[in-house]
């Protein structure tokens, strides 16, 4: 591509132009030195990143920010597909193929003769269907098979436990998790008492395990519960730095017993109307 390509510079090029750009900043002879280095290990944490980013633009209802952050998420598409197109394993057009062609596929009711007359309950069944149907396909035998290792731990629990229970491994009743919530509760004091670090990590995991699945027994999304549990502790905090900043004093100048009455004032009028 010669280097005053106008598509370079339109800025009504679209996708062709971002394309276009990629290709030219992975250039082993004109490229950027940085993007030639890069591999896919390299890059995936910052696909990751901004997979969050959006995420994070999404819960401010940031939308311009959201639009920027759509940006960047989408040159992590374009970016893997340049080095995959290099290596000679896929295109960006096959990437785009694939999808569409799942889409229309896993939408039967949309693009086909199926009926629309459906509940979003058995839609979301049909669409599991269909993805064990493909995993079928892949000679993927086990039920786990496909639930992403470099998940959130949080995120991935939850995956983990809703795959096995659409074949019956599961609790019938939330008041059998929170059962199952206690004992595990009391094995970790047990470990602590112990002084079993290996032990209490051990129990850790598996308290934090159930409670994603009380999450889910009890309709809530525990990813999304804790973020409002970090904006809730964020907001009630700064609460306490605002107070102390008032009396010219700092966090570190305080108490723990003037934080905590700080923390019940700032709770207070935190509470939903």
């Amino acid at each position: 591509m010669p280097a005053d390509d106008p598509i370079l510079h339109d800025p009504d090029g679209g996708l062709a132009r971002l394309r276009a750009i990629m290709a030219r900043l992975r250039d082993p002879a004109k490229g950027c030195p940085w993007d030639i280095e890069q591999d896919f290990a390299s890059i995936a944490p910052y696909t990751i990143e901004e997979a969050y980013e959006v995420a994070d633009a999404i819960e401010r209802a940031d939308w311009d920010g959201l639009r920027g952050e759509l940006g960047d998420l989408l040159l992590q598409v374009i970016y893997h597909a340049q080095m995959a197109e290099e290596a000679g394993h896929f295109t960006l057009d096959a990437v785009i193929r694939g999808i569409s062609d799942k889409m229309v596929a896993r939408h039967p009711h949309v693009f086909g003769d199926a009926s629309r007359d459906k509940t979003a309950a058995q839609q979301t069944a049909d669409w599991e269907a269909a993805k064990a149907s493909e995993r079928a396909a892949r000679a993927q035998a086990g039920v786990l098979d496909d639930v992403a290792l470099c998940l959130p731990a949080l995120l991935r629990a939850l995956k983990l436990q809703k795959r096995a229970a659409r074949v019956g491994f599961d609790w019938d009743s939330a008041d059998r998790v929170l059962d199952k919530l206690t004992e595990e509760a009391a094995e970790l004091v047990a470990a602590r008492d112990a002084r079993d670090p290996d032990r209490i990590e051990d129990e850790m995991g598996d308290l934090l395990f159930v409670m994603a699945n009380l999450a889910r027994h009890l309709g809530v999304d525990p990813e999304a519960a804790l973020r409002r549990t970090n904006a809730k502790f964020t907001r009630r905090f700064r609460a306490i730095e605002a107070a102390l900043a008032a009396q010219g004093r700092t966090p570190q100048e305080a108490t723990l017993d003037e934080m905590e009455a700080l923390w019940q004032a700032a709770k207070s009028g935190d509470r939903p109307a």
